[in-house]
């Protein structure tokens, strides 16, 4: 089968696409035909291994697993002989940032992990768009134990992340300024955000406005900065590690100091998690963000666009022709 493959850290010319053996399906296992995956931030990060943390579970020296791509959707062609939950043809998607391996033409997932039959109402895009950023919004919000009618910044409401975020704050209903660029102000409006902040033209740390949670999507504020809109008892948390790796360890001091507090919660991934965003997709309470579609062939473009800092939502890549 065809992959994109990486045998050593670096840019996203590390990565080429190479004949390489399909995955064999386990007794507990589904074999998936992929036709849909994302590019992402964690699949980025993972690539180059700029934060050296990340060597812990991917390999120290080299990558242990050469074949990324965490996000999908596609076909089951294969079930094990343990399996009772998914059928030969049933359209699935899933989340593996432990296994990866989606970008390539197929791949193999237990039927324990977090991947479920595609709603009716869903293609494969969307479905393909709905895990990653979505579940890091979830988890963020969940730990910031968000409640109805709590006041709540999102920075960085563009991304994956962010813009899931915005959308899912909403549905908890929080009340959302989110924060953007001065093009995607009508976007992020339609997501649903109350009050939309150009980032170019407002700094938000300057307003009037109190908020009982920050979240930074893109890492790019601080909790120095957030400190002073949050309320007494908020909480600030960043998809980044911060300068220096600050987030980590004022997530334990701040726990005991002061009257604002940071998190760094760890995300985790389930099958309820899952079988919730895509029930919310197919009732239009949640619209995944599509930026663009690569094929396989142009994985290096793909990371360049991701790396950039630019894309507004999900970057997909195709695996069928």
């Amino acid at each position: 089968m065809k992959a994109a493959v990486y045998y050593k850290y670096g840019k996203p010319e590390v990565v080429s696409v190479a004949d390489v053996p399909a995955p064999i399906c386990g007794n507990n296992e589904i074999l998936i035909q992929i036709k849909y995956a994302s590019v992402n931030r964690t699949d980025a990060g993972f690539r180059s291994a700029e934060y050296v943390i990340s060597r812990l579970f991917s390999g120290l020296f080299k990558p242990k697993n050469p074949v990324l791509g965490c996000e999908f959707s596609g076909i089951v062609t294969q079930v094990g002989s343990e399996v009772t939950d998914f059928n030969v043809g049933d359209r699935v998607y899933g989340f593996d940032d432990s296994g990866f391996g989606s970008h390539a033409e197929y791949k193999t997932i237990k039927a324990s992990e977090p991947v479920c039959v595609i709603p009716h109402n869903v293609d494969f895009e969307i479905a393909a768009a709905t895990t990653e950023g979505s579940h890091y919004a979830l988890c963020n919000i969940r730990a910031a134990k968000v409640q109805k009618g709590q006041n709540v910044l999102v920075y960085g409401a563009t991304g994956a992340i962010g813009s899931a975020a915005v959308q899912l704050l909403k549905h908890f209903g929080a009340t959302v300024t989110a924060v953007c660029r001065k093009e995607h102000l009508e976007l992020v409006k339609s997501l649903g955000a109350d009050v939309v902040l150009d980032y170019q033209a407002t700094d938000y740390t300057q307003t009037t406005e109190r908020y009982h949670f920050v979240f930074d999507a893109v890492g790019k504020s601080s909790f120095g900065q957030a400190k002073l809109v949050l309320l007494d008892g908020g909480i600030y948390i960043s998809t980044e590690l911060g300068k220096n790796g600050e987030n980590v360890y004022k997530a334990i001091t701040t726990k005991f100091i002061g009257k604002k507090r940071l998190m760094f919660p760890l995300p985790i991934s389930t099958k309820e998690d899952l079988k919730l965003l895509g029930d919310l997709v197919s009732e239009g309470k949640f619209k995944p963000q599509i930026d663009c579609v690569y094929a396989l062939n142009d994985i290096v473009e793909a990371y360049k666009y991701v790396d950039s800092g630019q894309k507004v939502g999900n970057v997909l890549l195709r695996l069928e022709d």
